[in-house]
């Protein structure tokens, strides 16, 4: 057997596997959304910090009033009292808080940041003054809207020591179907495939808790001092001390959002640039995994093209290596978009679009991710929430001038 084959076979096998692995957490998924979690023992802190007035504001804010969870404090943050968000909140506080589950609704106002990100500083200036009766740190983004059991499933597998923080992740929903929006809502759904119950997970700030015991005993109040990553800083923490990043597939949020393409390429690769930075294995693995699916579609058609051309006798091995690739994409592309439609049922009507444009430009969206890996690998210098930051390592930044 030519050594060809060994490859081709490789080729396909792995492939296979992918599409396996992503089964495997649509399943998980399937298994895991629906339960009711009526287990609310743990006294809660859930910490909104804002900047700004998002997409949907008042009603991202309102579903954290909302939540079916009957020991939980409610608590806003924002840098400057000449914050947009903080008139925006003071009147939502007013409007909510009779009806709200929350024992207790607080505003603070955290001041600038020196050392950390400013995101970081106000989540810090919060955990300050949680109280001793505290035994959980829930943390939410304020571009997020979660539905009422939300808290209760997030704070449910914290009862297992093994899980050291539990997680859920965003899912873009266009405010205005625009391709790059629609771009951008595919390009993060390629993401969102790879959570399940697997040891690859990673933490994200928007939707994730953790007990107050694990946090101290990590020591995560010292290394957010100095970090600009909440989420990834901490998931590392928590898989060196052997503990696992549980992802709760019910706390995959809707995030409304509507971008320009220079915006696209600003979000991805601040986004790829801080992995690159706080879990440099995890952007190994993406950019090794995102070559290796663009040219096993593209290099592998020029391949059969070839053989084609000089009448290679093997020609339907070289022609089933792109093939499978192709039907692999599409494959994984068809169950995330069917394991959103689950976990967002009630945003069926606004993913049709992106549905749509997730499965139909399933190869398209793989080249455009490549790029947005690549262009990570340069520089270290971003902007977050008109912030510019330099990112001199995982536990070193610096804070520039906000960008004008």
């Amino acid at each position: 057997m030519d050594w060809y084959y060994y490859i081709a076979i490789g080729a396909i096998l792995s492939q296979l596997l992918f599409l396996l692995q992503t089964y495997n957490n649509y399943r998980y998924a399937q298994a895991k959304y629906q339960k009711k979690r009526l287990w609310q023992a743990l006294r809660a802190v859930l910490i909104v910090p804002c900047k700004g007035l998002d997409a949907d504001f008042q009603n991202n804010i309102t579903s954290f009033f909302n939540q079916d969870y009957k020991n939980y404090l409610l608590w806003f943050v924002v840098g400057d009292e000449s914050d947009p968000a903080y008139s925006e909140l003071t009147k939502l506080k007013n409007q909510l808080s009779h009806t709200s589950k929350a024992k207790d609704v607080q505003i603070f106002i955290a001041g600038k940041s020196q050392s950390c990100s400013q995101k970081i500083h106000n989540l810090l200036y919060c955990y300050e003054r949680i109280g001793n009766d505290i035994e959980v740190l829930a943390f939410a983004d304020s571009d997020a809207c979660v539905r009422s059991d939300w808290l209760s499933h997030l704070v449910y597998p914290l009862r297992q020591p093994k899980n050291g923080v539990a997680t859920g992740y965003r899912w873009f929903i266009p405010k205005k179907n625009n391709l790059a929006t629609l771009a951008l809502s595919a390009v993060n759904a390629k993401i969102v495939q790879l959570l399940g119950n697997t040891r690859f997970n990673q933490a994200w700030g928007g939707s994730m808790a953790i007990c107050v015991d694990v946090f101290r005993r990590l020591g995560i109040d010292k290394i957010w001092s100095k970090a600009l990553s909440d989420d990834l800083s901490l998931s590392t923490a928590v898989k060196k001390a052997g503990m696992k990043v549980a992802f709760v597939p019910a706390c995959l949020v809707a995030t409304y959002e509507s971008t320009t393409w220079s915006k696209l390429f600003e979000f991805t690769r601040r986004q790829f640039l801080i992995t690159r930075i706080y879990a440099p294995k995890t952007w190994w693995f993406g950019l090794c995994s995102s070559v290796y699916s663009v040219l096993g579609i593209w290099g592998a058609a020029a391949l059969a093209i070839y053989a084609a051309k000089i009448q290679h006798p093997n020609l339907d091995l070289f022609v089933s290596v792109p093939v499978v690739f192709f039907v692999n994409q599409l494959g994984r592309a068809i169950l995330r978009q069917r394991t959103a439609e689950k976990l967002l049922e009630n945003e069926r009507r606004a993913m049709r679009a992106t549905c749509l444009a997730d499965i139909l430009g399933c190869w398209l969206w793989s080249l455009l991710l490549l790029f947005y890996i690549i262009s990570s690998a340069f520089g270290r210098t971003i902007v977050w929430r008109n912030i510019r930051y330099k990112l001199l390592g995982p536990t070193e930044i610096i804070v520039l001038d906000p960008k004008t």
